[in-house]
């Protein structure tokens, strides 16, 4: 169980996941014609990113808060 929980707070498992995200989006947007689809597949890319740099943040102040209020 705690590999599982290493797992799926591992900057491998992220880095996987951003590599697939921008695969796949670079791909619909080749396939559509899209304009400067290199680039715009970059931006779900880096916003999957940040959301998996501030999560870890936004939970341990949820996690204060919940708490402080026991």
């Amino acid at each position: 169980m705690e590999g599982d929980k290493a797992w799926e707070t591992s900057k491998t498992r992220r880095a996987i996941i951003a590599a697939a995200t921008y695969a796949i989006v670079l791909y619909f947007l080749l396939l559509i014609n899209a304009p400067n689809p290199y680039f715009n597949a970059l931006v779900p890319t880096i916003g999957y990113v940040l959301s998996t740099l501030s999560l870890p943040f936004i939970k341990n102040r949820w996690l204060e808060n919940v708490h402080q209020k026991r």
